[in-house]
């Protein structure tokens, strides 16, 4: 896939595929929630071992039970087609 920043109404039209993910402030970001840490732990641990293999890694947070992501292309400043690939792999794994 080719690597390139989208526009602002490519990303909008690119939330249309992605389940409950937002674009604001020039990111992608999601809250997912589970039933309890371990089990947000693992779901992070299945995303990073996909985020090294993209060589593309997320921004996120997790306070207990909950995981907030962004995704954005520090290089491209802002967000690219990787971005939008890794949500789409990060909704596959715990969407």
């Amino acid at each position: 896939m080719e690597r390139r920043l989208l526009e602002d109404r490519e990303v909008r039209a690119a939330l249309g595929s992605l389940k409950d993910w937002t674009f604001s402030e020039g990111r992608l970001r999601k809250q997912f929630t589970f039933p309890d840490f371990v089990r947000a732990f693992g779901f992070m641990t299945r995303v990073a071992l996909v985020a090294e293999k993209m060589d593309h890694h997320p921004d996120w947070a997790n306070v207990y039970n909950r995981v907030t992501v962004e995704l954005w292309s520090h290089d491209l400043g802002g967000v690219g087609t990787l971005d939008v690939e890794m949500a789409r792999e990060i909704d596959r794994l715990g969407g």
